[in-house]
Parts: structure tokens; C-alpha cells; sequence
């Protein structure tokens, strides 16, 4: 079918282009014959015959009579294996210096999987992070928010995850990242050996505001290929909330009524469709989605966590160089962490009960107030938990970290003060001197 080439562009606004067309959709792509060569835009908005375009590389350069062909499809990125190792921007390009990739190519809006081909999750992913193996285990299949303080180090977090996960391939989805932050993601995965597992879809601050809007798309969309080739994939996204600064972003420009603090009113759907592709096939492979979700003003009422938090399975909540083990909650743990060990639930609940207590003992002390035994007690026990445990630079497999905590409570503790049942005391507590 012959494309039609449409000229008499209307409006540029910014990164947005305007002109009449008839039988486009939205989402179609479409090139731009500008004085700097080819540029593609994508429809945003349709007001009868007036048709919205976002310009990828910005409106700088174009103008009115430059000519436009609409291509009859949405963005398509590459999928194969060819993609292992590489890393790509927002339109499909390499940013590795590696050849461009234009064979096998497919729509990166994939539809949602039917509920029949889902299972119940049932195994759990390692990464070697206590406070997420033993306290907050994830599952496979499971969608996950890392919700972030201001100034917390979360690509540091997601690095060791993509590096320590025993998944079989690893996707980075990047959205407006400094570049500092892109390099250090990069030279973090293929130097520690998971470059041949990993994929990288980036998008720093610096890059137009519609390739952050196809970066989770492309991400997502080749793990559920990747998926149904039987292959368990982690997808990590950081980070969310600039997605849906961009999405604001159009808004304004596109002069629609907004909703809360300035978001789109559509912002629960769109972040609902992304996670929503967090699946384990009954017959194949799986995806799991783990996104960070930075929390302006550190507010986890914003409306971007408040909508995450509806969608999501729990969330990681970091917090002073930390995971928090009171704000943090897997509502998938208790599907897997059953299988781990037997004492992994009873240690759990223990240690995070008695770490409560150590808060509440550092309060009285901060108040002044004298402090008896088992005060004194808790206090040295929150020390050791949060050394030996939280810290984020603690490195252990599930098993190991389990063994830490018995050697934790054994240290500060008698027998029978944790509340554990008896018959596990007597098979894994560690004798120790207290000191």
C-alpha cells in the first residue's frame, strides 16, 4: 500500500507538531523529512483531523512544509538474541557502538496475558540481599516497587540485584538517567559477567521526552517474548517516576485538563498496564518486574507511589542507606519462603519483632529514660541486625543469611527470650558467649 505524504504543518509547540491527516491511529509512527535528515514522531493525541505528534529528536530544526509520512504501525523494536549483551536507546539504536539491529521486528505495545496461561507464583528469586531473601522474599512473577528516599543510592541497589539474581536474563530499563548513573549501570554489568545475560534499554536526561515513554514498553515487551521462549527473565526499571514526569510533561503541552498535582488522569492506568506484565506462563518462562519509584519530598501520598502502591505486590521502601524492614513488605513471601528452611518464617517474624522493640528502647534512651537489662539488651542486638543484616553491602545467600540471625540472636540473647518455638531452638540455635 502506497504511504500518503502529508505537508502543511500546522504547530510546533515545543516537541509537539500538529497538522490534518486522516486514517491514523494513535501510537503510529511516522517519519519527518527535516533540513537534518529523517526524525520519527509518534501520535499522542487525534482531535477528528487534527493529529498530535511528539518529535523525537525535539522541534528544533523542523518546519511547516517539511514533509510527513505516517509508516502504519507503532514502534518496533528488534527482538532476537542478537540483543544479549547490547545497549539501546529509546528508538531502537545502539548506544555500544555494535551494529543496529533491524531483523525479526516486532510492536513493542504487547497486549496483556490471559489470566488461564498464569500460574500461582511458587519459587523465589535470590539476590543475595538479606533484608529481601529472608524478610521480604521475592517471587517469581512478582511486580515489585522500590520506593526511594531523596538522595538514596537505588541504581547501586538495582546493580548488585541485576549482577547477584539467579534469573536467566537480566533487562535494565533506564529513564532519564544522568549520564554518570547510565555509565556506572553499564560498567557494572558487563564487568562483573552478566553482560551476556543482560539487556539495556536507556534513556539519560538529556534525550527527548517521548523515548522515556516507549523505554518500559520496549523493556517489557521483549522480556514477554524472551519469557515464552522459556526463559526467566528480571526486568528492572528505575525509575518510574520520571516516566510519569513525562507523562505530565505531554499533558501540559497538549493543554489537558489535569488531574492531582498536575498528573494526567489516566496516570493509574498506565502505570497498571506496565506491571501488569509481570507474569509466570504456566507452560514456559516468567517475568518479573522490580521498578524504582522516587517519592518527591520523600511523600508516599504523591500521586505516583499512592497509584504504584494500588497496582503492586508490596514495595521495597530505602530509607538511609537501608531497606526498611517496617515499611518494606513482600505479600508474595509466604509462597516461597516456606521452602527455604523450615525456621525461615519463625526467624523472620522474631527478628523483626524484636528489632521493633530495639526502636522503641533507643527511643527511651533518647528520652532519657533509665534503661534495664533487656533495654540494654535490645539496643547491642540492633546494632549486630543492622551490621550484619541490613546493611546493603552484606552479600549472603538465603541459607547463610538464616545462619546469621540464629548467631545474631544467640550473641545477644538467651534461650527462649526471642518467642521461637522450642523444638527450632534446639535445632539451629547457635550456642555463643554473650557478650
Amino acid at each position: 500500500m502506497r504511504k500518503v505524504i502529508y505537508t502543511g504543518i500546522k504547530s510546533i509547540t515545543g516537541n509537539v507538531i500538529s497538522l490534518e491527516a486522516s486514517g491514523v491511529k494513535f501510537g503510529e509512527i511516522a517519519s519527518i523529512q527535516t533540513s537534518r535528515g529523517k526524525s520519527l514522531a509518534e501520535v499522542i493525541h487525534i482531535e477528528g483531523k487534527l493529529v498530535h505528534l511528539q518529535v523525537f529528536i525535539g522541534g528544533t530544526g523542523i518546519s511547516t512544509d517539511d514533509e510527513v509520512t505516517f509508516l502504519g504501525h507503532g514502534m518496533k523494536v528488534s527482538f532476537s538474541d542478537n540483543l544479549l549483551g547490547r545497549v539501546f536507546n529509546g528508538c531502537g539504536y545502539p548506544l555500544d557502538n555494535g551494529p543496529e539491529l533491524l531483523d525479526d521486528l516486532i510492536d513493542i505495545k504487547s497486549q496483556s496475558i490471559n489470566p488461564a496461561r498464569r500460574k500461582i507464583p511458587n519459587r523465589m528469586i535470590h539476590t543475595k540481599i538479606p533484608m529481601i531473601d529472608v524478610f521480604n522474599s521475592l517471587a517469581v512473577s512478582q511486580k515489585l516497587p522500590i520506593f526511594s528516599s531523596s538522595g538514596e543510592d537505588y541504581n547501586e541497589l538495582l546493580s548488585r540485584i541485576a549482577t547477584q539474581a539467579d534469573s536467566d536474563i537480566i533487562i535494565l530499563a533506564g529513564i532519564g538517567l544522568k549520564y554518570d548513573d547510565y555509565l556506572k549501570l553499564k560498567n557494572t554489568l558487563h564487568s562483573s559477567g552478566s553482560r551476556s545475560k543482560s539487556i539495556m534499554f536507556i534513556h539519560t536526561a538529556s534525550d527527548p521526552v517521548v523515548e522515556s515513554l516507549v523505554i518500559p514498553d520496549m523493556a517489557l515487551c521483549v522480556a514477554q517474548k524472551f519469557a515464552l521462549k522459556n526463559k526467566d527473565v528480571l526486568v528492572l526499571i528505575t525509575d518510574m517516576t520520571n516516566y510519569a514526569e513525562s507523562l505530565k510533561e505531554i499533558s501540559i503541552t497538549m493543554e489537558q485538563v489535569p488531574s492531582n498535582r498536575g498528573y494526567p488522569g489516566d496516570l493509574y492506568s498506565r502505570l497498571a498496564s506496565r506491571y501488569e506484565k509481570a507474569v509466570d506462563f504456566a507452560d514456559s518462562g516468567s517475568v518479573t518486574i522490580l521498578a524504582v519509584t522516587t517519592m518527591p519530598d520523600d511523600d508516599i501520598t504523591h500521586p505516583v507511589p499512592d497509584n504504584t502502591g494500588y497496582i503492586t505486590e508490596g514495595q521495597l521502601y530505602l530509607k538511609n542507606g537501608k531497606i526498611d524492614p517496617f515499611a518494606s513488605l513482600s505479600r508474595l513471601k509466604q509462597l516461597v519462603n516456606k521452602d527455604t528452611r523450615k525456621d525461615h518464617r519463625a526467624l523472620m517474624d522474631a527478628m523483626i519483632k524484636l528489632y521493633a522493640q530495639c526502636s522503641e528502647s533507643r527511643e527511651k534512651k533518647s528520652l532519657g529514660f533509665e534503661m534495664s537489662t533487656w533495654d540494654e539488651k535490645l539496643l547491642k542486638y540492633g546494632l549486630d541486625f543492622e551490621e550484619r543484616l541490613m546493611s546493603l553491602e552484606v552479600n549472603l545467600d538465603v541459607i547463610s543469611a538464616l545462619n546469621t540471625g540464629w548467631e545474631i540472636l544467640a550473641a545477644n540473647f538467651d534461650k527462649n527470650e526471642e518467642g521461637i518455638r522450642s523444638d527450632l531452638i534446639s535445632e539451629f540455635w547457635l550456642v555463643t558467649e554473650n557478650v
